[in-house]
């Protein structure tokens, strides 16, 4: 009989039938529908006022990060408690 090879020398078969397209082949047109924004933020984001860029949008960067300050302390101070909770012996 002799050793037969582990791994099979022939390719699977195809899952899906449908063939990809590359980006080269998808007309200018379909790759971008909106308008470019990127000039306007470079703008507003390397103004110099002294405001950290992760605030400088306004009230919905303001509330964002506001909700993450606040979701990280509660989160460690609850972390503490259940430390502290687990440490103490149960009362029988």
């Amino acid at each position: 009989q002799g050793l037969k090879p582990v791994v099979s020398t022939e390719s699977p078969a195809l899952i899906f039938g449908t063939t990809t397209k590359l980006a080269s082949d998808l007309p200018a047109t379909d790759s971008f529908l909106g308008r470019n924004k990127v000039p306007e933020l470079q703008k507003l984001f390397q103004k110099a006022d002294g405001m950290p860029v992760h605030l400088k949008r306004g009230v919905p960067d303001k509330l964002l990060y506001r909700t993450t300050m606040a979701l990280t302390i509660g989160g460690t101070i609850y972390c503490l408690v259940a430390l502290y909770m687990a440490s103490q012996p149960r009362n029988q």
